[in-house]
């Protein structure tokens, strides 16, 4: 599952579990099941306009765990609010350029292009590269700087160095040369795919 799959996922439960609440917290509060005729299923909370979300008798009953009850109720809160909070400030920060100007010029003047066209480009130039079996691409940084992060698979017959050489003079020069950026950081990672183990007869 990719990371902007899984924000749309936990965004759309959260929002399920938000109007959900909302909904049942609303009913409640405007007596809908009275004045609509409806029965709530058995031990349906907030039926009423006078019900609580913990009664005296629910109190007691969690009240009656022990000291340790409240404390660990209040860390495990705490903890999950702060990963929410981790997780929001995640998602305001940006990681990746958004667009780039093509051929230096500036963006209010030139023809932009989306970082994940440029990414896409690199990534289908670099995997037509000789012995390469696979290649990711990710253009992070601002716009003004930005940085590419390439993942190459290499088949187990290619020499790494080679490997390098041809990314570097292949489609990292062309996407400089595009962005007008020669001096873009590049990180290359090389890893070599498997192969079944040979068979002798």
């Amino acid at each position: 599952m990719t990371p902007r799959l899984l924000n749309r996922c936990l965004l759309a439960l959260a929002g399920l579990v938000l109007l959900g609440g909302c909904l049942l917290v609303l009913s409640a509060g405007f007596d809908v099941y009275r004045r609509q005729g409806l029965v709530p299923p058995p031990g349906w909370p907030l039926t009423t306009a006078d019900d609580v979300l913990l009664s005296s008798t629910d109190r007691i009953r969690w009240s009656g765990q022990g000291w340790w009850w409240w404390p660990a109720v209040i860390a495990a809160l705490a903890v999950v609010t702060l990963l929410a909070l981790w997780w929001l400030l995640a998602q305001l920060r940006r990681r990746h350029p958004g667009t780039l100007p093509v051929g230096g010029t500036s963006p209010q003047e030139g023809v932009e292009l989306r970082d994940r066209a440029l990414s896409d480009a690199i990534a289908a130039e670099a995997g037509a590269l000789p012995g390469v079996e696979h290649a990711a691409v990710r253009i992070t940084g601002r716009s003004a700087r930005p940085r590419t992060r390439v993942r190459l698979t290499l088949t187990p017959q290619e020499a790494p160095g080679a490997a390098l050489e041809a990314l570097c003079e292949g489609p990292l020069r062309t996407a400089r040369r595009s962005t007008g950026s020669p001096d873009m950081p590049t990180e290359v990672r090389l890893q070599v795919a498997r192969h079944g183990p040979h068979r002798a007869e």
